[in-house]
């Protein structure tokens, strides 16, 4: 038996929260239920303190509604509906529940707006911070056809394998990111600071010196007098980078380009093949028409050349014509994907083949990340051991040459 926090709503759409002993999570929904109460989130009590310990800061800054508070607030209006509430009474206890005060306040919108007579896929077109295209897309496909609680469980889905998969690469890369940054403030730090005071010792003797110490000398007081000129350097050049990639036609260069790069440029395909997939699930399933989908796919995939070749697919299939044949022209797409969306599309289940592809390309790009960070973290280490080594070297070279010099 463990304790469990609870948050939950009755009939009347009141919030009721408080604490429960019970073998488990679905034990504590059997007994909500029994109660006459709606479960709406159950958690571990360090994990509901954590978060009602948590203390936002607005004087400072103004907190972002991420992609979690996104699907926290999704499964939960998700509940509240399939449990038989009306969706005004709905808005009305997520206004209460949601961490974000930035969500809170736009659900507080929309329910003023759902109540004044105004579609709420409507009213969440005003929000694009908050609610992008696909999720507005989806929710006014489920207020057409009547199933907007199941279109917010095919939202619910999306979003929980999108933070998933985001988390994972996350975590494989913070450590490889990690060790790279320290290594190069390290290397800056022997570079500035320690071999200048090895220079001092070497000034009087300088002649007597392998040329790989000269070189480090040499190297060491360029970076120490004309380091601020480099970072200046490099600032203008991200800077003019930046605003370079504001022209769509530079953007597509790059993104092109970006397609090509050494072992990077497969991952990106993949990553963006697997997003293509996945966000046209989601919307055929939420009963979003193909051309509308493509369209939406179309401004939600990050990559420009891929969008251009989903703007041809979607002119074709408005001429009557499969998906195949245009993602076959772009050549950005693997055989196997394209297997897969022509197998869907002959039996009909194209949604079906198109999760199988997500799911595929998603594990790839999973497989794919693990492979080079579990490469690029002995490299750092040994790229960093080679330099330090010769630094030690070289310095120890010209203690040596100063200890042979006749006095």
């Amino acid at each position: 038996m463990a304790f469990f926090q609870y948050r939950a709503a009755d009939p009347s759409g009141r919030l009721v929260e408080g604490f429960m002993e019970a073998d488990g999570e679905r034990g504590v929904v059997s007994r909500l239920h029994e109660m006459g109460l709606i479960p709406v989130r159950i958690a571990a009590p360090a994990e509901g303190a954590g978060k009602a310990a948590h203390v936002p800061f607005p004087l400072f800054f103004r907190r972002q509604v991420t992609q979690q508070n996104l699907l926290h607030f999704t499964r939960e209006l998700s509940t509240l509906l399939g449990a038989g509430l009306p969706l005004d009474r709905s808005l009305s206890v997520l206004a209460n529940l949601v961490e974000s005060e930035e969500l809170s306040k736009s659900v507080r919108l929309l329910l003023e707006a759902v109540r004044a007579g105004k579609s709420l896929s409507a009213s969440m077109a005003e929000h694009p911070s908050i609610f992008p295209r696909l999720y507005v897309s989806m929710v006014r496909a489920g207020e057409a056809a009547g199933i907007l609680e199941g279109v917010l469980r095919h939202l619910v889905d999306y979003l929980d394998r999108s933070i998933s998969l985001r988390e994972e690469l996350k975590s494989a890369l913070t450590y490889p990111v990690l060790l790279a940054a320290v290594a190069s403030f390290s290397l800056l730090v022997l570079f500035i600071y320690v071999i200048p005071k090895f220079s001092l010792i070497f000034k009087d003797v300088s002649q007597a010196l392998p040329w790989t110490t000269k070189l480090l000398i040499d190297f060491s007081s360029g970076l120490s007098r004309y380091g601020w000129i480099l970072l200046l350097l490099l600032v203008v050049g991200i800077a003019g980078g930046a605003f370079y990639l504001r022209s769509p036609e530079a953007r597509l260069q790059w993104d092109r380009w970006r397609l090509r790069w050494w072992v990077l440029g497969d991952l990106f395909c993949k990553l963006e093949v697997a997003r293509f997939a996945r966000t046209l699930a989601a919307l055929l399933k939420g009963g979003v028409p193909v051309l509308e989908a493509l369209g939406t796919v179309q401004g939600v995939v990050g990559n420009r050349v891929l969008a251009r070749a989903i703007g041809q697919v979607q002119r074709r299939v408005k001429e009557g014509k499969g998906m195949v044949g245009p993602l076959t022209e772009s050549g950005l797409f693997p055989d196997l994907a394209l297997h897969m969306i022509a197998v869907g599309e002959e039996t009909g289940k194209l949604e079906v083949m198109l999760v199988n592809v997500a799911d595929h390309y998603d594990q790839e790009v999973q497989r794919a990340t693990k492979r080079l960070t579990s490469l690029l973290e002995p490299a750092l280490i040994l790229g960093m051991g080679f330099i330090v080594g010769v630094v030690v070297i070289s310095m120890l070279m010209a203690i040596f040459s100063i200890h042979d010099l006749p006095f």
